[in-house]
């Protein structure tokens, strides 16, 4: 809920009118297919997101193939993330867009780099491989079952770690410069029974060591909510162009 909240924000500060349904917790695939379905068929809408997880059971790829891909604002659909492996998707995902804007704007070419990408979601690792691979960089793509992950990451020119799984990377995971960027978003118990977020990597450790390295929270989250409405926009004028002369309700 956490982004679903940041979404709302940042939809209402932009402008952007946004809408959350709440589906009961019990709900089938068929009916979180169905809701979609009528989703896609609204022209008043012209964005979709799909906030996980889904209920137990529930086969989120289905689902998510079951977004219309011009309305498909996050680019989970798995027609969008495969279009990303030619480079031509109609709604890129989100956060790996993300990512690579704030290399961008630390001044980090991937070009020839060394990138060790851990975590091979499809939603953030994946394609965020991809996009390195288009960059020309070196891609190590790393995940669960990979043994020895610090000697992988160590040798990271640039280390991509979206595992979700909290502080997994640590200052001996990291080459001394390289320049580190934390897609993790975790909850995790704090003092006195509340929580706090924290990232992937451990940040107090891993920025004595690091060159560059983003913040959780803050960093990936607020840029790859940015992006989403950026994305939202070029969704409605990609829904208008292929209407001529219609509205966009």
């Amino acid at each position: 809920m956490i982004y679903a909240r940041s979404q709302q924000a940042r939809c209402q500060e932009v402008g952007i009118e946004y809408r959350c349904h709440t589906l009961p917790a019990e709900s089938t695939e068929q009916q979180i297919v169905a809701a979609l379905a009528d989703l896609n068929r609204d022209p008043a809408v012209t964005g979709i997101l799909l906030n996980l997880p889904l209920p137990e059971g529930v086969n989120a790829a289905a689902v998510q193939y079951g977004i219309d891909p011009y309305k498909d604002v996050e680019g989970i659909n798995p027609a969008n993330i495969g279009f990303v492996f030619y480079d031509r998707p109609i709604i890129a995902p989100c956060t790996a867009l993300a990512v690579m804007e704030i290399l961008k704007e630390v001044g980090c070419d991937p070009r020839g780099l060394h990138a060790v990408v851990v975590g091979q979601g499809a939603i953030a690792g994946r394609p965020t491989s991809l996009f390195l691979l288009q960059q020309l960089a070196t891609v190590t793509a790393c995940h669960d079952q990979t043994r020895g992950l610090a000697s992988h990451t160590r040798r990271a020119d640039l280390l991509v770690v979206a595992a979700g799984s909290p502080e997994l990377v640590r200052a001996e995971h990291v080459r001394p410069g390289a320049v580190v960027i934390d897609v993790g978003i975790n909850q995790v118990p704090g003092p006195g029974g509340t929580t706090r977020i924290v990232g992937d990597v451990a940040f107090d450790e891993v920025r004595e060591v690091a060159g560059v390295i983003t913040p959780v929270p803050g960093g990936v989250g607020p840029l790859t909510v940015a992006i989403l409405t950026r994305s939202a926009v070029e969704a409605a004028r990609k829904q208008l162009s292929a209407r001529p002369g219609a509205g966009l309700g």
